[in-house]
């Protein structure tokens, strides 16, 4: 037999149905912009002695989704500068429609990463409600330290927003702190580039030699739970809460997807 009076039932029903709205117009009290955080490190990095840097498909795929989910979106980097990790521009790693862009001078994403990126420090983090951290072996080297860019996305998610990061962006959010104080991502659930990904590209050992630390080390550092994908390429997205990750490369449009459900109020616990 249940404890609570039919009144009781009631009332707790209505509290449940009226959080439920407040969440929901909370989000949409949010504005419909969106920031893309890229990497601006662009040291030499591949046993090839290509650089590394933004991987192009990692800011593409979020900017495509966004801006056809109705959303303004700018790109910024902690400096403003950035550049292309040399990997991510050969053509067995692209799709056919990714060579495709790559190819068009004239697409809005070209446009808006070379004319329109700001530097960080000099953007409102109150004018986003969504913020998306793009990947590349770059962001090992400059997000765990960009300040300006952890403040906004500190900013957006401490005011009911949404923030998101792919295959090693995730690093950005060790340095971000929850309204009480804590790290944001104590105790809690995500995914990104796996260590063991790492070694299968021969990297590892540079991101040693330059004293760098894997997603997974960073989970391990901030007392959240890591979660791999299946395998180090599939397609893995994962929600806890307003804090949306993608494993890799090939999880970027699901992640930027994923990002703009839990805006919506579809999916996430708030």
């Amino acid at each position: 037999m249940s404890l609570l009076s039919s009144r009781q039932r009631v009332s707790t029903a209505q509290f449940v149905l009226h959080f439920d709205q407040y969440k929901l117009n909370k989000m949409h009290d949010l504005p419909r912009k969106a920031l893309i955080a890229v990497s601006s490190a662009h040291p030499p990095f591949y046993l090839d002695g290509k650089k590394t840097g933004l991987s192009f498909p990692e800011a593409l795929h979020p900017f495509d989704e966004l801006v056809e989910a109705g959303f303004d979106v700018d790109i910024a980097s902690e400096t403003g500068t950035f550049a292309y990790d040399a990997h991510s521009l050969d053509s067995h790693n692209l799709s056919h429609e990714d060579q495709r862009i790559l190819q068009s001078f004239d697409y809005p994403f070209h446009h808006k990463i070379k004319n329109q990126i700001f530097r960080a420090g000099d953007l409102a983090a109150h004018e986003y409600g969504l913020f998306f951290a793009a990947g590349g072996h770059g962001a090992m080297y400059d997000f765990p330290h960009a300040r300006h860019l952890q403040a906004i996305a500190e900013d957006v998610y401490n005011s009911g927003g949404v923030i998101a990061a792919v295959d090693q962006g995730p690093v950005i959010f060790a340095g971000i702190r929850s309204p009480d104080g804590e790290l944001l991502l104590k105790e809690k659930e995500f995914t990104g580039f796996p260590t063991k990904g790492e070694v299968e590209l021969k990297v590892i050992d540079k991101i040693r030699e330059d004293n760098l630390r894997t997603v997974e080390e960073v989970a391990q550092t901030v007392n959240a739970h890591y979660l791999p994908p299946a395998n180090n390429f599939d397609n893995f997205s994962h929600i806890d809460s307003r804090i949306v990750t993608g494993a890799n490369a090939m999880s970027t449009t699901s992640t930027a997807k994923n990002a703009i459900k839990v805006f919506e109020g579809a999916v996430g616990d708030f």
